[in-house]
């Protein structure tokens, strides 16, 4: 029995991600194709929407309390990928407002910006130092790129759909508010955690892996949504086919690119999941708020994508550096 047991808890620590994405897509197709459990969906549904963005905050909290806040800068690769977001952005705009795009395409087109104009992932972090990359280095991009999508979604959006009626400095505020909510608040968490609470900052170091397994159980309710968003798009199969397989194409170039720019700078791993790794609930938010609520399938399904790569990425270096594991 304890053997069985032992099997089972390595077998989840070595494919946490996929694991997490199957007890979500499970757990959803349960609830949504039993009509006795109608009830208890409709129950647990806002429960898990109020507690997720306080468990997002304890997964960064954990986090950030193995930064060390003195060695958070500004490097040259932070700009180079930043500047190559902001290119794909405008090519991405350029398309649209050249070829006056309406109706599916524009949705399809406007799914796919949101896909790029989205900031790097909070837990981006967790997955950097996962993969043995550099925390410090990965959190102050992770700033970075949120201050300049709040600059970006104002200026962009009202350009490429008319039905937008967006004022430039209520939607920056309403974006920087959640970006404090998001990871100044658990970094300032772990701040005083680290400096005056050393009891409870110990214990959280002596955990191995802390925030990854958090944010894997996390990743299980974020599959079960995004497969709700994408059920009832409201749409045909074959659009929805469409939109994930444009989603697809896009996550693997943007991971690719970032590694490519990473390599000159030795930050192949920060630099990779700094452009493909995306804040993906951010995207969906955005989408809903300033665009066609359709456009929230292209994240939906890009935070699959991406957590698939993720996995991969997590197999592979568990392969060449076992003594890392």
């Amino acid at each position: 029995m304890m053997k069985t047991i032992h099997r089972i808890i390595t077998f989840l620590k070595n494919w946490t991600l996929p694991s997490a994405i199957a007890t979500g897509t499970v757990m959803y197709f349960t609830f949504s194709l039993i009509p006795a459990l109608d009830g208890a969906a409709r129950f647990f549904d806002p429960i898990f929407d109020a507690i997720f963005p306080f468990f997002m905050g304890m997964i960064l909290f954990t986090t950030f309390c193995r930064v060390d806040f003195h060695r958070m800068r500004p490097t040259a690769w932070h700009w180079i990928i930043t500047l190559l977001q902001i290119l794909l952005v405008g090519m991405a705009t350029a398309l649209i407002l050249v070829m006056n795009l309406s109706g599916n395409d524009l949705i399809l087109m406007e799914g796919i910006l949101t896909c790029i104009i989205a900031p790097g992932a909070a837990a981006a972090a967790v997955v950097t130092a996962k993969l043995g990359g550099n925390l410090e280095s990965m959190t102050t991009y992770t700033f970075v790129s949120n201050f300049v999508t709040a600059l970006l979604v104002p200026l962009i959006f009202p350009m490429i759909d008319r039905a937008v009626d967006i004022d430039f400095w209520t939607a920056f505020w309403a974006i920087l508010y959640k970006v404090c909510l998001v990871l100044l608040v658990p970094m300032a968490g772990a701040y005083v955690v680290k400096h005056y609470i050393r009891p409870l900052h110990r214990w959280i170091l002596s955990v191995k892996d802390l925030s990854f397994y958090m944010w894997g159980i996390s990743l299980s309710i974020v599959t079960g949504s995004t497969l709700k968003y994408i059920v009832h798009a409201g749409t045909t199969p074959g659009f929805v086919s469409a939109i994930a397989l444009i989603s697809l194409v896009l996550c693997l170039v943007q991971f690719a690119l970032g590694r490519y720019v990473g390599h000159f700078f030795n930050s192949t791993i920060e630099a990779g999941q700094g452009l493909g790794q995306k804040n993906t609930a951010f995207a969906v938010w955005i989408a809903y708020t300033y665009l066609h609520p359709l456009c929230s399938v292209g994240p939906g399904c890009y935070i699959l994508w991406q957590n698939a790569i993720n996995s991969i990425e997590i197999w592979h270096q568990r392969k060449t550096h076992p003594e890392q594991d």
